[in-house]
């Protein structure tokens, strides 16, 4: 019992800074995952605060088209609407011409 006891006290002497070692080690570890996440939020942040002041500076561009006095949207749809009526009756309704009378032969 004497032999047994007189072993594990230098093993569990040594055992405690060896311990404390690899949990300060494991420490330093979790904060620099912490702070490599805290980089790439920071990164994705600000990229969506750039893309966000993209889409508001079109959606202002939109409001000021849509709000302008001199720009008529219906005239210009139905002139689109128009020229696609007369697109149709020129190809004779069918849409895009094919061509299969021209086509390859392998």
């Amino acid at each position: 019992m004497e032999g047994i006891l007189a072993l594990l006290i230098p093993i569990v002497a040594l055992s405690i800074p060896i311990v404390a070692i690899w949990t300060k080690h494991q420490q330093k570890i979790a904060e620099m995952q912490i702070g490599a996440t805290a980089e790439q939020t920071a990164e994705k942040a600000a990229q969506y605060a750039s893309h966000i002041q993209r889409l508001e500076d079109r959606v202002q561009v939109l409001e000021r088209i849509v709000t302008d006095g001199g720009y008529d949207i219906a005239t210009q749809i139905e002139a689109l609407r128009d020229t696609r009526r007369v697109d149709a009756d020129t190809l004779g309704g069918a849409g895009v011409p094919l061509g299969l009378a021209n086509k390859e032969r392998a």
